[in-house]
């Protein structure tokens, strides 16, 4: 956790008049895009130079006007004065870059109780100009320039799907980028799925609900890869149980860390071609775990053979982990998990990938035994048993014969169809339950 150690300059200045370029000359970048302002400090400045954020780097904060027309701004008296008339240029879906000293107030100085926290990020709920968010703090992993993150924030905020929370702003200080996500009422996919106090109870207890997540996650990460920025792709890299929210009462999901891959520099600085081959680099290239060169991140039983192997987060390794959601869905087990073995005496690593792998072999009735039993076979066989296959055809060891998540994207949405129709038919029918499939 990293605190400011200087004072930052938060005040607006007006924009000075230039003397007119030529034609051939050419502006500099920097000075379009970035301002500072310093919510203590009556003395301002006004920064054209391009900075490079690196981990190594000392960049304390810095501010994104980005806007679409040319605009004059009236001269104020005081700097209160210039600070109002900014908030009104600024439109809603207008990207923001909050000042650091915004983020440090909201959190009581980082000292308030955090939302969520692992070993690479921690989050806290607060309210942000009169708006509740989610504050996430994550480190850079790699040098960015400051254009690619300038242009990278403002691609990523102008981006809007109903499965997707929106990414509202972020800060930088030293080492460290605090995204601002939008606060979304619910409970994380992985805790609907598997209660703690009571394991024989589930939120999702009936198959529409579980086809309906399903399909909103297909389509937010065909959006990511296809959609956003105008026909370029994104990538993802945290797609797992416990980063999609399920919305309270209509169980619907949203994918939460939408662009933290790409502005923490997860990701290489080319933005991918949804459809291009995937080349495994040669193990040459990895890094040792204690070697100064960028090392991945990742969460067991999320991540692609090839992602372990390269360190490389791609579109197929967003495939990988959404099949294994998939496979989480359908049968409310774990990614992976340790259980005892009574034989040995020790303890064996059980894939919920493997498990299905097995249950399809056997058939249907092998599938019928592999599927949540807290459903109590209150499903479309068929649609189940094809959801199945989707899910272990996105976890393919081989990356190139994994499909598109468009293409996954339409057949779940088929299935979704389906399952209603299954439900306005047979569901007044199921609140019993005659299942001679073996349990």
């Amino acid at each position: 956790m990293c605190k400011s150690k200087k004072k930052l300059s938060t005040q607006v200045m007006e924009p000075k008049q230039k003397p007119r370029r030529s034609s051939s000359s050419k502006s500099p970048t920097a000075a379009k895009k970035l301002s500072s302002l310093n919510d203590h400090d009556h003395q301002s400045s006004l920064s054209t130079s391009q900075n490079l954020i690196s981990p190594n780097g000392s960049t304390e904060s810095f501010i994104l006007n980005n806007l679409k027309n040319s605009q004059s701004w009236a001269s104020s008296k005081s700097s209160h004065h210039s600070l109002t008339s900014l908030k009104g240029v600024l439109f809603p879906e207008q990207p923001h870059i909050y000042n650091f000293t915004e983020i440090r107030s909201a959190t009581q100085n980082f000292l308030k109780d955090p939302f969520s926290s692992s070993s690479t990020s921690t989050s806290w709920r607060c309210v942000l100009r009169g708006q509740e968010m989610v504050v996430i703090q994550r480190k850079f992993r790699r040098p960015m320039e400051t254009d690619e993150l300038v242009d990278q924030v403002a691609m990523i905020c102008r981006s809007h799907h109903s499965s997707l929370i929106p990414l509202k702003g972020a800060s930088v200080s030293g080492n460290y980028i605090y995204l601002v996500y939008e606060y979304t009422q619910g409970v994380n996919l992985s805790e609907a799925l598997r209660n703690r106090r009571n394991p024989n109870f589930t939120v999702l207890s009936n198959w529409i609900s579980r086809i309906q997540i399903a399909s909103d996650i297909a389509h937010g990460l065909d959006y990511i890869h296809h959609s956003t920025g105008l026909g370029l792709g994104f990538v993802h890299n945290h797609i797992k149980s416990t980063s999609i929210i399920v919305t309270e009462p209509s169980f619907h999901a949203k994918i939460c860390h939408f662009g933290t891959a790409e502005l923490c520099g997860e990701t290489p600085s080319e933005i991918q071609d949804p459809d291009s081959e995937i080349k495994p680099k040669k193990s040459p290239e990895l890094k040792k775990c204690g070697s100064k060169g960028l090392k991945f991140e990742g969460t067991r039983g999320y991540m692609a053979p090839e992602f372990q192997w390269t360190g490389m987060a791609t579109v197929k390794s967003d495939v990988y982990a959404f099949g294994v959601v998939v496979l989480e869905l359908i049968s409310g087990k774990e990614a992976v998990k340790y259980e005892f073995d009574e034989e040995t005496g020790g303890y064996v690593r059980v894939s919920v990938i493997e498990t299905a792998v097995k249950a399809s072999e056997d058939g249907g009735v092998g599938l019928r035994g592999w599927v949540d039993k807290r459903l109590k076979d209150s499903y479309p066989v068929e649609v189940a048993e094809k959801l199945v296959r989707i899910g272990l055809e996105c976890v393919e060891t081989n990356p190139n014969n994994r499909p598109d998540m468009g293409r996954v994207a339409g057949r779940v949405s088929q299935m979704y169809l389906e399952s209603k129709t299954w439900a306005e038919k047979f569901a007044p029918l199921t609140d019993f339950t005659v299942s001679l499939a073996p349990r």
